[in-house]
């Protein structure tokens, strides 16, 4: 992306434009180069232009909502970051166990606000980190619980800057994963859900709270789980503390003790540091247990080979 393109962006879109803006300040792991051009829309007519755009000129775009299940290259991004934190929180719950909620909406405000409601099984969510949109896109879950289980449509603009209305039946689901359109904006989201008894409700987020508290690593700066686990039977966490990597570091960032499934930024991580982390991680464990970690969160502006090979 060149000069001519950010100069056109911060013309056009003063109040909604950064430019080299350091991303370390808009992730939850708090490291990362900067990008070309942070927006930050709150206008569905802005995001249109904004992907007609993009497309036109071939530029590289990346979508984002609070910056949570991200790790960003020290170099940076060569294109547009997009992030929706300022946008699309309208959130509706209709009388029929409907609900609509814009992408932009952080996903335990929505279950927070169901739970007052007396709406029953959003509440294993309360904790999972982002914005409704991320949490779609990677069918977030816990506890046994995916937010796909009560999807039924999503609002989506493609980079012509159409708007498509996406149905279940149109996506297919599986674990931290689905095939929503590339290259599509999802803004808006529509689910089903049932009333249950508010006390049992309630004790079940209790729980859940707690079961986070005293098994993750909240004190610290992280993207939170950062594998997949290998199967409902196989926990990527499990395999990772015994290979002995718990507590391991890297500059500023540590396998944490508490979970070793979270890499933590304990204060002047950089992305290097994290991305040597994962790549110690997928050796030691495809060595001891010939099985690849696949990664949960997203690697944001590096090459393909910055991965290393897990077959060593």
């Amino acid at each position: 992306m060149n000069k001519k393109h950010q100069n056109y962006i911060l013309e056009n879109y003063k109040d909604i434009a950064l430019l080299n803006a350091p991303m370390d300040k808009h992730t939850t792991f708090g490291v990362g180069g900067y990008a070309k051009v942070l927006l930050l829309p709150n206008k569905l007519f802005e995001v249109k232009e904004i992907l007609k755009y993009t497309k036109k000129h071939s530029i590289n775009v990346f979508f984002t909502g609070s910056g949570s299940n991200i790790l960003v290259s020290k170099n940076g991004f060569n294109g547009i970051v997009v992030s929706l934190k300022k946008a699309f929180k309208n959130l509706n719950f209709l009388d029929d166990g409907h609900i609509i909620c814009g992408a932009g909406v952080m996903l335990g405000n929505m279950v927070r606000e169901a739970m007052k409601r007396g709406i029953k099984g959003l509440e294993s969510l309360s904790g999972v980190p982002g914005t409704l949109g991320g949490a779609l896109y990677m069918n977030a879950g816990a506890y046994g619980s995916e937010i796909s289980n009560f999807f039924v449509l999503a609002r989506m603009v493609n980079m012509d800057g159409e708007e498509k209305i996406i149905e279940k039946k149109d996506v297919d689901f599986s674990y931290r994963k689905s095939s929503f359109p590339k290259g599509s904006l999802l803004f808006e989201a529509k689910f089903k859900c049932f009333k249950g008894d508010l006390d049992k409700i309630k004790e079940k987020k209790m729980r859940f709270s707690n079961s986070r508290r005293n098994n993750q690593p909240l004190r610290y700066r992280s993207a939170g789980s950062v594998f997949k686990n290998p199967s409902d039977k196989l926990a990527a966490g499990y395999l990772i503390e015994k290979t002995g990597l718990k507590g391991i570091s890297k500059g500023g960032a540590m396998i944490s003790d508490k979970h070793a499934n979270f890499i933590v930024n304990l204060g002047g991580a950089n992305s290097d540091d994290v991305l040597f982390l994962i790549n110690l991680i997928r050796k030691k464990v495809y060595q001891k247990f010939n099985v690849l970690l696949e990664l949960e969160i997203k690697l944001v502006g590096f090459d393909a080979f910055d991965l290393d090979s897990y077959e060593v």
